[in-house]
């Protein structure tokens, strides 16, 4: 029987979430890729990460997601382009997303911010995105 974090988690987990045909289950690896190994992981994902944190009041789903992909870059994490597809699910626009990568520049970097936004532009340009500039 799931815990009420582990129900929470998925219920906010489904505002999140992207699913399609070729992702049934999803477009995030929640840890289900991990069973062998961890098999509690997913449980700790739902119930920690989207039950406790992304379930948390004080900003809206945008800004969250804002916050998450400007911390991935920051930090050179690959997950980024999972956290693009989330921002277009919760109604960022696609300036939004550059605008925020291009933002922590002085604070990242360039390097960071350049491989930021070569996600970014994987992303949109499988989903047909394209950004208005001046």
């Amino acid at each position: 029987m799931a815990s009420e974090r582990y129900e929470k988690g998925m219920d906010v987990l489904k505002d999140f979430n992207l699913v399609d045909q070729h992702h049934p289950e999803g477009h995030m690896d929640i840890g289900a890729g991990f069973k062998d190994l961890a098999p509690d992981l997913e449980d700790f994902v739902v119930e920690f990460a989207f039950g406790d944190i992304y379930g948390r009041e004080g900003i809206d789903p945008k800004q969250k997601v804002l916050v998450t992909m400007a911390s991935l870059v920051a930090q050179g994490i690959p997950q980024i382009e999972m956290h693009v597809k989330t921002g277009i699910k919760v109604g960022l626009t696609p300036e939004e997303i550059v605008g925020a990568i291009i933002h922590i520049l002085p604070y990242a970097g360039f390097p960071k911010v350049l491989n930021g936004l070569k996600a970014v532009q994987k992303v949109f340009s499988e989903q047909g995105i394209t950004v208005k500039t001046k």
